[in-house]
Order: C-alpha cells, then sequence, then structure tokens
C-alpha cells in the first residue's frame, strides 16, 4: 500500500506545482499533457484533491485552479517565517564582510516590503525600516526583483505616472524598463539617493523553486563613505548572500529575465 501511495501523492505535488507556477487556470487536458499523465487518471486525481480543497474546479471555463486549501498551507509557511529564518544569518554575515546595513525585502504587490534588516553599530537610521512599504521601482531590491518579472506582470503592477521622493529615480514605465534591462543584464540593481538623499543602495535578487523572484537581498551605505569603483564589490557579496538564500529556499535562477 505505502508504495502504491507515494506515485500518487507525487502525483498530486506535481499539479500542484504546475498550477501555482501559472499565471491562470489550466484545463485538464493541459495538466495531463504537461504532467504526462492518462487524461482519466488527471480527471480522478483532480477530483480527489477538489474534495479536499487543494484545487478547484470552474465550470464556467472548464478550468483548474489551486484551491483554498493550498491558500490556507500557503499562508500557515509565511506565518511561520522561514524565510526570514533562512536569511537571517546570511543578513548578519554580509553585515559582518561589508560593514554596512544589510536588509532582506519583498515584492508586495507594486511595493517593496522590509522584513528583516541588520546593521553595524552606530550606523544612521533609514527610512526603509522593518515593516515599511516603498515603491518597488524606486527602491533596489525592489528593481532587482521586477528585473526577472515578465514585461505585462510589470507594466499591470507599476502605474504610467511614476512618483519620486528626492527628484531622482525612473520618471515614466519607458524608464523603468530602461533601469531593469540593465539591473537584469548586470545582475544586481543600484539606486542612488532614490530613496533617502546621500544614500545608495544594491540588491541582488533570490529565486524560489521555479525561478521567480522570491525576495531580495539589499546593502545600503552613505554615498560619500564607498567611491563608486567600491560598488561592484558590495554588489559582488550582496549576490552572493542572494544565491545562497536561492539554495536554501531550494530555487534556481531562471534562464532568462522577464522585462524587457
Amino acid at each position: 500500500m505505502p508504495g502504491e501511495q507515494v506515485p500518487a501523492a507525487r502525483r498530486a505535488l506535481a499539479v500542484l506545482r504546475l498550477l501555482a507556477s501559472s499565471a491562470r487556470p489550466l484545463a485538464a487536458s493541459v495538466i495531463a499533457r504537461e504532467l504526462g499523465l492518462p487524461r482519466s487518471s488527471t480527471y480522478h486525481l483532480l477530483t480527489a484533491m477538489a474534495e479536499d480543497g487543494f484545487v478547484t474546479y470552474l465550470p464556467e471555463d472548464r478550468l483548474w485552479g489551486l484551491g483554498v486549501t493550498a491558500f490556507e498551507i500557503g499562508s500557515a509557511y509565511l506565518r511561520q517565517g522561514p524565510l526570514e529564518r533562512l536569511a537571517g544569518p546570511l543578513l548578519v554575515r554580509l553585515v559582518d564582510r561589508v560593514g554596512e546595513i544589510a536588509q532582506l525585502g519583498v515584492l508586495h504587490g507594486p511595493e517593496t516590503l522590509y522584513l528583516l534588516k541588520e546593521q553595524p553599530r552606530h550606523h544612521a537610521t533609514l527610512v526603509t525600516d522593518v515593516g515599511v512599504r516603498m515603491p518597488a521601482y524606486l527602491t533596489a531590491s525592489g528593481r532587482s526583483m521586477l528585473a526577472y518579472l515578465p514585461a505585462a506582470q510589470v507594466r499591470a503592477l507599476i502605474p504610467g505616472d511614476l512618483v519620486n521622493r528626492t527628484g531622482a529615480g525612473p520618471r515614466s514605465l519607458r524608464e523603468l524598463r530602461r533601469l531593469l534591462a540593465e539591473d537584469a543584464r548586470r545582475g544586481w540593481a543600484v539606486e542612488d539617493g532614490h530613496v533617502t538623499e546621500g544614500f545608495a543602495s544594491i540588491a541582488a535578487c533570490s529565486f524560489d523553486h521555479v525561478g521567480r523572484p522570491a525576495a531580495a537581498i539589499t546593502v545600503t551605505f552613505r554615498r560619500d563613505a564607498r567611491a563608486e569603483d567600491e560598488w561592484p564589490e558590495v554588489a559582488t557579496r550582496a549576490r552572493e548572500a542572494a544565491a545562497e538564500l536561492t539554495r536554501r529556499l531550494s530555487g534556481h535562477a531562471p534562464s532568462r529575465r522577464g522585462a524587457p
């Protein structure tokens, strides 16, 4: 019996992963094709999963999507704070290496939400503290994640007229696209006085198991304390920390970036 249950469990998990990676609900025939399953087995599997709320059927569209039970499990994951637990030691190590503030941020709609911050003693206080939300297009952390989203998703998230705080930063979606293309090509994002005058930030993106942006690790420093030729070294340290977080999340970087 256990041997029979393991393949069934793996098929159910494969369905959940496929639906989670899709931007929209899928037809049963598509699920069967993508996973290499017989159609009849796929329908039986989806029906059983729907009974427990893991998937839901949309009769008008004849499509299947994630159910409320899957949402509850995802919410429980967030309540346990594993992302912060996994990233915390990496931020401490990063602060020791660069001697500057290190932060962990995630995308929350069109904003960057800061979850963690580590800093050396006697360092200046930043406006981007834990729990603070900032427009993602203004922050290095936000841009490092936006650079790997599909162009259509970036358009949906970011309004046409971009507001700035200090007079610096992108003012249009076209200018933002140019910055995102540069960020993706370089592998890290930088903002110079876009959030707080006199401070610059460098950020690198971490990815989840399907290659989507999961979080960003940022280093922030006084603009007059580091010459620009030092910034690539700071970026290297941030990218190393972000890559380690990707590994801890069992993630992988996408084969290509998302935004044009």
